[in-house]
C-alpha cells in the first residue's frame, strides 16, 4: 500500500508566495510511484487540497482528511513547507499532535521556540553559543534611541522576532533612520530585536536528520549584493552564495561542531538552515531556520546536491524520517 503524503504550503504570513513555491518543488521530486502525492494550500480562506488540473477540494479541519470523487482521503504524513505562520511557528503542528499525525518537521514545541528569535538565543546563550548584542522592543515599550544605540551602536540591525524571509528588516546607519526601521519591523511583529552589527563573512549550514543520524550539509559562504542578506538577495538573485564556503579546514570543523550541538540542544528534527557571522574567524550564531526554502535556487537544496543528494532523494529521507 503506497502512502497518502500530504505537502502542506502556503499559510498566512508574508511568506506564503514563497512557501507556494517550496511546496510545487517538493510535489515535483516526490515520486508518485512510491508514494500518492497531494499539494494542500493552507491559506486564512481555505484549507484546500489542489490536484494537477487546479481542481479544489475541502480539507475536513475535524481529521485533516479530504473526499474526494467521493472517496474519503486519510494522509499517513504530511511534508511541511509553510515559512512562517502556521508551519514554522509550530502552529499547525500542534494540532496535527492532537490527531496523531506524523509530519516532516521537529514537534511544535521546538518550532515555536525556534521561530522566536530572543528565546533561541537565550536558550543558547548557557552553553557558551555566541551572538551579538542585542535590545529588545515589545510594540508599545518607550523607544529611547538614546540607550538603544548606547547598547547596539551603528551601524546596527532592526528586526522582527518572529518573522523569517527577511522582511521588516533594515539596517540602521543613523540615528534618525532608527524610528522609521523600528516602525517597518513592527509591521510584521509585536517584538522586535535590534542588533548591533558583525562584521564578517556570513555562513549559512543546512542540519538534517538523515538515515537517522544528524548531517551537516556543506556550508554556504552568502554575498549579499545589497546592504545585507535582505528579500531580494535571498529570492531575486541579489547575493553570490558560494558551495562550499570559502573556509580554513579548521574554521570548517568548529563550525561543523557548533551547528551540530545548536541542532541538539534545541531538539531539532527534520530540516534546519542555522546562519552565523564570522568575526576574527569567531562564529556568532544569528538565528536558525526550521521551514528553510526548498526551491531549485534555495540554499538547502543547493547544499544537499553539493552533498551528493538529489532533491528526490532529500524529500524522501524527510518522510521516511518522520515515518519511523
Amino acid at each position: 500500500m503506497k502512502k497518502n503524503i500530504a505537502i502542506i504550503m502556503g499559510g498566512y504570513s508574508s511568506e506564503a508566495e514563497i512557501s507556494l513555491k517550496s511546496g510545487e518543488v517538493v510535489y515535483q521530486h516526490l515520486s508518485k510511484e512510491k508514494y500518492n502525492v497531494y499539494k494542500i494550500h493552507i491559506l486564512k480562506d481555505k484549507w484546500v487540497v489542489v490536484t494537477e488540473n487546479n481542481q479544489e477540494f475541502p480539507i475536513n479541519k475535524h481529521d485533516f482528511s479530504t473526499e474526494i470523487k467521493g472517496e474519503k482521503i486519510i494522509f499517513d504524513c504530511v511534508f511541511n513547507a509553510i515559512h512562517g505562520h502556521p508551519g514554522e511557528d509550530g502552529t499547525i503542528l500542534a494540532y496535527f499532535d492532537l490527531i496523531g499525525l506524523k509530519h516532516t518537521s521537529a514537534p511544535f514545541y521546538q518550532m515555536a521556540l525556534t521561530f522566536n528569535k530572543r528565546d533561541t538565543l537565550s536558550v543558547l546563550k548557557p552553553y557558551g553559543v555566541k551572538a551579538a548584542t542585542s535590545y529588545y522592543l515589545d510594540k508599545g515599550d518607550e523607544i529611547n534611541v538614546d540607550a538603544i544605540l548606547k547598547k547596539v551602536g551603528l551601524p546596527c540591525f532592526v528586526k522582527p522576532n518572529n518573522a523569517g524571509s527577511s522582511f521588516g528588516i533594515s539596517k540602521v546607519k543613523t540615528n534618525q533612520e532608527m524610528i522609521p526601521a523600528i516602525e517597518k519591523a513592527f509591521k510584521e511583529d509585536y517584538q522586535i530585536l535590534i542588533e548591533e552589527f558583525l562584521d564578517g563573512p556570513e555562513i549559512t549550514i543546512g542540519v538534517i536528520e538523515y538515515k537517522g543520524k544528524i548531517k551537516v550539509l556543506p556550508m554556504t559562504e552568502i554575498v549579499s549584493e545589497n546592504e545585507f542578506f535582505d528579500y531580494e538577495a535571498k529570492y531575486l538573485g541579489k547575493s553570490d552564495e558560494i558551495t562550499p564556503a570559502r573556509i580554513s579546514d579548521e574554521i570548517h570543523t568548529k563550525l561543523t561542531i557548533l551547528a551540530t550541538q545548536i541542532y541538539q540542544i534545541l531538539n531539532m528534527r527534520g530540516f534546519t538552515r542555522s546562519e552565523f557571522i564570522l568575526v576574527n574567524e569567531d562564529p556568532y550564531f544569528l538565528e536558525i531556520n526550521t521551514v528553510p526554502g526548498l526551491t531549485t535556487a534555495s540554499l538547502i537544496p543547493q547544499q544537499a546536491v553539493a552533498a551528493g543528494i538529489s532533491l528526490e532523494e532529500l524529500f524522501h529521507n524527510a518522510i521516511e524520517m518522520a515515518l519511523k
